[in-house]
């Protein structure tokens, strides 16, 4: 037992604070019970207890906000029972002044080690327990608001992780709808093969390749890429890769009906020109495009293509030499009454085409250098005797070797025409 409490020390003029519950802990009934006249006469709610683990039990009702503990107790010293609390009591939080005569710097630093926040000597002060009650009221105040906020904090994170788990959800299923969109990958006609590769970097891309039938001679075809990722690239890939469709012919951009009811493209350039008033005047986006799109004669192997910022079209002839042809040109969406030329190029049979996005020739190795055109043109001579899917399958294992890794930090796509002719 310590010094007993100096009952003569004035306890009037002390201003009251909130009503708080506090457990005074004391093997001496004299102390406890001045200790709580002390907490009564300034409005709050003392909890005596003479017995260090009923105390402890005590102690687990959250709105205990402060503990009065003395340090010298015959079954539990003071700080042998912060340690049991700190350890035991841990969904909520109470500050312990512990009271005691003791001055020394060991002393009070085993009670600080031990989990007490705050010491008052003894014989106590009216006027310091009360201030010193004050300060710890503030510091639990501003803890259990923490513990609130965490508490909102956590289930917040939880409402967001739900957010996100349906997100990713609907951003896989419309991966899938885009990948379903996509023509079957490769496909025979009379006179060529066309394959098809795209591969979004994230759940779903920008890019889009495809091809549409314009008549037994003639088949259309297209690659395109829209600035920026996920689902707004997308959906405006998907609305242009449907402007040059043939599920509806009629409704085809690139198209035009003749009075006998057959179908004729138009020139591509013209294509590129209304493709960039409807990007312009309808979609309204900050968004914009770059595109190859060009009509292959069956028949003659004459490809008439026009490029809109996209990158160079590839001619690898049937000897393996590879050309890189033309000019450019502006990105659909970014400036009105732009025109877009329109280019031939001759294919005779061997040769095959390869259009494509930046995410192949812009693809970094770890040293952040990017493939460019001139190592697409090595990767494409050293497969010059691949064919079909296969050539791109192999075009992308190529990237991966090139950049160390199979994910890309772009959309890659490439549209691949092999010319055969007609015997």
């Amino acid at each position: 037992m310590e010094t007993k409490v100096a009952a003569s020390d004035p306890v009037g003029g002390v201003l009251g604070a909130a009503s708080l519950k506090v457990l005074v802990l004391d093997d001496s009934p004299a102390q406890r019970n001045l200790a709580c006249a002390f907490l009564r006469k300034w409005g709050h709610r003392p909890v005596p207890t003479g017995d260090p683990v009923d105390a402890l039990r005590i102690a687990r009702d959250p709105e205990i906000s402060l503990i009065l503990c003395d340090w010298m107790m015959p079954e539990m010293t003071g700080p042998e029972f912060c340690r049991r609390l700190r350890a035991e009591v841990t969904d909520s939080y109470a500050y312990i002044l512990l009271l005691t005569s003791k001055s020394e710097r060991g002393a009070l630093s085993e009670g600080l080690e031990a989990g007490a926040d705050d010491f008052l000597n003894k014989p106590i002060r009216p006027p310091e327990l009360h201030a010193r009650m004050n300060a710890g009221a503030r510091i639990v105040a501003m803890q259990r608001e923490l513990r609130s906020k965490n508490v909102l904090l956590e289930t917040t994170l939880d409402e967001l992780q739900e957010v996100y788990g349906t997100i990713d959800r609907d951003l896989d299923e419309a991966r899938r709808l885009q990948m379903a969109s996509l023509q079957q990958t490769h496909r025979r006609f009379d006179g060529a093969d066309i394959s098809l590769l795209l591969e979004a970097s994230g759940h779903v891309g920008g890019d889009m390749v495809g091809y549409f039938n314009v008549s037994d001679d003639e088949v259309g075809l297209f690659s395109l890429d829209v600035s920026g990722h996920g689902v707004a690239s997308a959906m405006i890939a998907a609305r242009v890769a449907g402007m040059l469709s043939d599920a509806s012919p009629d409704q085809n951009i690139a198209l035009h009906r003749q009075p006998d009811g057959t179908l004729q493209p138009i020139d591509p350039g013209v294509a590129a020109e209304r493709l960039n008033m409807l990007m312009l005047t309808e979609v309204q986006t900050d968004r914009y495009f770059t595109l190859c799109l060009g009509f292959l004669n069956l028949k003659t192997g004459l490809l008439r293509l026009t490029q809109a910022g996209h990158p160079h079209p590839m001619i690898q002839r049937a000897d393996g030499r590879v050309d890189m042809v033309g000019d450019g040109g502006m990105p659909v969406g970014l400036i009105p009454d732009v025109p877009f030329a329109t280019f031939d190029v001759r294919l005779n049979p061997g040769d095959r085409v390869l259009l494509y996005s930046d995410g192949v020739t812009e693809c970094p190795n770890p040293a952040d250098i990017m493939l460019d055109e001139d190592g697409l043109i090595r990767m494409m001579k050293g497969q010059a005797d691949i064919r079909g899917p296969d050539y791109l399958a192999t075009l992308r294992a190529g990237l991966v070797n090139f950049a160390e890794t199979s994910e890309f930090p772009d959309d890659l796509s490439a549209l691949l025409v092999e010319f055969h002719g007609r015997v």
